[in-house]
């Protein structure tokens, strides 16, 4: 198991940078639309700081990869890639809708979790998650981007919604849902505290990449049609 990795995720409106080493998590969190280059690096210094670490001591550097917004998505690919450049570290990709659904699990205690981002264009970013018995987070299906009126319906039981797409298209998705969805949480945010504890799977399931393959997952080839948030 890795030691030490920092985490940072900023695809949505909250930016968040944390620090695992030895199984203990530090975070700085901040909802703060538009200002995500110029908070992420003052948190990221902030605990090192603070934990004592230098960066030559990470063993390795994660990320939210998208999807979400295309500016927010590039900020956290670019500032990954130049610490793991600068540090000879390997990254670790994680997808920002799994690091949602874990902090659904953790927010609820709900095993089943349906995380959606609006993607504007009236469509959201889709993905079914269910953590299982051994403690692992498992997509069902596939990551998508399609309008709430299409999105695959679950399997049955007991589903939790989060994320900004059930605030922008909740009506939507419950008349495909039906009676599934037993709690909506449309506030809640991808942290990086989430995308850390993400990453240490990745990272002993050999998914490391090295940093110039550390690229952002949009799910929707014309990113740069999408309005930027």
């Amino acid at each position: 198991m890795p030691a030490c990795i920092l985490a940072i995720e900023t695809a949505t409106t909250a930016c968040s940078a944390a620090l695992l080493v030895d199984g203990d998590i530090r975070e700085r969190y901040a909802l703060a639309p538009r200002q995500h280059a110029t908070l992420i690096l003052p948190m990221i210094e902030s605990l090192l700081v603070e934990a004592g670490i230098a960066v030559a001591q990470l063993d390795a550097v994660a990320f939210g990869r998208g999807p979400g917004s295309f500016t927010g998505v590039r900020i956290a690919a670019s500032i990954v890639q130049g610490i793991a450049f600068a540090a000879e570290r390997p990254v670790l990709p994680v997808s920002t809708l799994a690091a949602l659904a874990l902090g659904g699990q953790r927010e609820t205690g709900q095993a089943r979790v349906l995380a959606a981002l609006d993607a504007r264009k009236d469509e959201v970013y889709w993905g079914s998650y269910l953590h299982t018995d051994a403690g692992t987070l498992e997509l069902q299906g596939e990551e998508v981007v399609c309008a709430a009126a299409d999105i695959a319906v679950p399997a049955a039981g007991d589903w939790v919604g989060v994320g900004s797409g059930w605030d922008s298209y909740g009506p939507a998705l419950l008349q495909r849902l039906g009676d599934r969805v037993v709690r909506v949480m449309p506030d809640l945010e991808p942290r990086a505290m989430d995308v850390a504890h993400l990453s240490v799977d990745a990272f002993e399931q050999g998914r490391a990449v090295s940093p110039e393959q550390a690229i952002p997952v949009y799910l929707r080839n014309n990113v740069a049609d999408v309005k930027r948030t």
